[in-house]
């Protein structure tokens, strides 16, 4: 059987604890030792061995840096989120405000219009294009209850657009210069030459009956003649151009693809004359030709006698 081995790492480990807590409790007790020679002698100690404990200090230095930049690091992070919501934010309202520029510029287009001062308008805001392959018409925010009739012109910031064609009592139906069923006088300048333009359900409404086609050229300017008494005489409805088909139709100033607001012409109806009597002067006395419908058969009888 084995002879045990002394153990002697247990003794010397217990000697080094001891001398350890003995040189703490002695170092305790000097550092508390109110006396200027244990005080001087505690600045030498710290002038000596603290300056040169900067190796030992490095690693928590490193790591108070580290700490310090992943704080730094999160704050970064929290603004740069807090910048982008910032961000999207601004955006919407940027486009909110190119939206207002945009219905702001219109309206100011509709304002700079120059129309007859007789003529009185209100305008509306365009809630759907009910437009179809057979039928070109929007729809208006305004209606009966604010004086609309059918029939008045409708125009935006540029020139005309159609005609109200339907009135309900909150919204009206305007159809446009481009549907299959519109007919419009107009008058083309400087030639003065009259026509109608006829829409067929494209961009370009086409001039029918013109007296002397060849005098009207691509570039010309086309109003409203006013015949009819339907539309105001005078209002832009764009310019003639010549198309392939040799054909001359007309270029719309108004623009059909941004239609919001939309200004209705109250204009008033024709003079109706109710007594077409009353515009044939009496015949001179010792008048002799036919006998006038409107007088009776025994006083014409006596004029002839006479």
């Amino acid at each position: 059987m084995a002879r045990r081995s002394y153990d002697y790492a247990t003794p010397v480990r217990r000697v080094l604890v001891a001398l350890l807590v003995l040189s703490l409790l002695a170092v305790f007790v000097f550092w508390r030792i109110d006396s200027p020679r244990a005080e001087r002698m505690r600045a030498a100690f710290v002038d000596r061995f603290v300056p040169s404990l900067d190796w030992a200090m490095a690693p928590v230095t490193a790591a108070s840096r580290m700490i310090s930049g992943f704080q730094s690091y999160q704050r970064l992070y929290a603004q740069n989120q807090e910048l982008r919501r910032e961000l999207q934010r601004m955006s919407a309202w940027k486009e909110a405000a190119v939206q207002l520029e945009q219905e702001n510029a219109k309206l100011l287009a509709q304002n700079n219009v120059r129309l007859d001062p007789a003529l009185t308008s209100v305008s509306g805001v365009v809630l759907t294009d009910s437009g179809t392959a057979f039928r070109q018409s929007v729809l208006l925010n305004r209606g009966a209850r604010d004086g609309i009739l059918d029939g008045w012109a409708t125009m935006d910031g540029l020139g005309l657009v159609g005609r109200i064609s339907g009135v309900g009592e909150t919204t009206s139906r305007v159809m446009l210069l481009t549907d299959p069923s519109s007919r419009l006088p107009v008058t083309i300048q400087p030639s003065g030459q009259k026509a109608l333009l006829t829409g067929d359900n494209t961009a370009l409404p086409y001039l029918d009956f013109m007296e002397s086609p060849e005098n009207v050229r691509p570039g010309d300017r086309v109003i409203t003649s006013g015949d009819g008494g339907l539309f105001p005489p005078g209002l832009l409805v764009g310019q003639a151009v010549q198309t392939s088909d040799r054909r001359m139709r007309v270029r719309l100033a108004a623009d059909y693809g941004r239609l919001e607001f939309l200004r209705v012409l109250r204009s008033h109806p024709a003079e109706q004359i109710a007594d077409s009597g009353l515009l044939i002067r009496p015949p001179p006395p010792g008048f002799i030709g036919p006998v006038l419908p409107s007088q009776p058969a025994d006083t014409a009888a006596g004029a002839q006698a006479e």
